[in-house]
């Protein structure tokens, strides 16, 4: 057995473990922190939204031998905007200039074409209208918007409340760090990042869910038992997934990242960014928040509960007694109606004493 597939055995069976739960405010801090800076990124620097959402135009000429340089500083000229000037694989440019509307595109062609030494009937010119692009917008509000009423009426249902509002945060907090990285680096927002962000959330819901599930089934007839507290049983279970979690963030980033930092950046196929930095942090943003967000949030709602204050101290009783008479607190730890829980729902025979 590999180091890690024997390691992620140990942490299943409880014989190895790290105090995730134990260490929560420390997580929380380093994410409010990532979150300020990615609020004060949008406050500050804002979106670069594509033409998709404020209108403009594409403009895609056939080859020239007019550096990228060149004809971006002639598009900028002729339309008094900002353009964004990609190099085709055929030689020839892809154009995008935001805020024309068809009578400045027109004059807008007449000058590139001149420019960039074309004949002006070889570019080809796509407008988008404002309106076109706030539909746009507004769907993509409305969809995000039933995906996080439908995931807490899911989770609220087959978890409980408690489980449904820290997973809402967990993919709130996914959403803001993904849109703040995208205001920092300035990287287009497109129908494409839509489509990313709507993945990385399915991803980060998936994710939680397995946790979820394993501190579902470790906690059922907690109150039964003086072995653990609920914020061990969270830890057991979080241990418990820790491994797989991590394979599949690192076998899922590999290929986006690929896309982003060869595809996107080496090759330069820039349409590739929108859509991948997206993915690429929202997954590794969607890992974290389902181990140090999500879980330690149950837990801090899930102890506020008489119940579970109740079965704390019993715990911590039980403890004290059996170091105050010498005795190790496994021996003391289980009986015969006492089950043992441990991590993913398993559980042990008492031991008697």
């Amino acid at each position: 057995m590999s180091k890690l597939g024997d390691l992620g055995a140990k942490l299943y069976r409880g014989e190895v473990g790290y105090d995730f739960v134990g260490k929560r405010f420390l997580w929380y801090g380093v994410s409010i922190l990532i979150t300020i800076t990615a609020i004060v990124a949008l406050a500050v620097q804002g979106l670069n939204m594509g033409i998709e959402f404020k209108g403009g135009a594409v403009f895609t000429t056939p080859k020239t031998a007019v550096s990228v340089a060149k004809a971006t500083e002639a598009a900028e000229e002729a339309s008094g905007h900002d353009a964004i000037v990609q190099e085709l694989g055929t030689g020839g440019m892809r154009i995008q200039i935001s805020g024309l509307d068809t009578a400045a595109a027109a004059d807008v062609k007449k000058e590139l074409a001149t420019d960039l030494k074309v004949t002006e009937a070889d570019i080809n010119a796509d407008l988008v209208g404002p309106s076109w692009g706030e539909q746009i917008a507004n769907k993509a509000w409305t969809g995000l918007g039933v995906f996080m009423v439908l995931v807490v009426i899911y989770l609220a249902i087959a978890f409980e409340w408690r489980m449904a509002v820290a997973a809402l945060i967990a993919l709130i907090h996914d959403l803001t760090i993904t849109v703040g990285v995208y205001a920092l680096v300035g990287f287009e927002v497109t129908p494409g990042t839509v489509i990313g962000l709507l993945t990385i959330l399915g991803y980060s819901l998936y994710d939680t869910v397995v946790v979820f599930d394993g501190l579902k089934e470790g906690s059922k007839d907690i109150t039964k038992q003086t072995r653990y507290t609920f914020s061990e049983i969270a830890n057991r279970s979080i241990n418990g997934t820790l491994v797989r979690s991590i394979n599949t963030t690192v076998v899922a980033l590999l290929p986006v990242a690929a896309l982003l930092f060869i595809g996107g950046g080496f090759l330069g196929a820039g349409m590739l960014n929108d859509i991948s930095l997206s993915l690429f942090v929202g997954l590794a943003a969607g890992a974290y928040s389902s181990i140090f967000i999500a879980t330690p949030l149950v837990v801090d709602l899930k102890e506020r509960e008489p119940a579970m204050k109740a079965l704390r101290k019993r715990v911590l009783a039980k403890r004290a007694s059996a170091a105050a008479k010498g005795e190790s607190a496994d021996d003391t730890h289980g009986s015969d109606d006492e089950p043992q829980v441990v991590s993913q729902g398993r559980q042990q025979p008492g031991r008697r004493r």
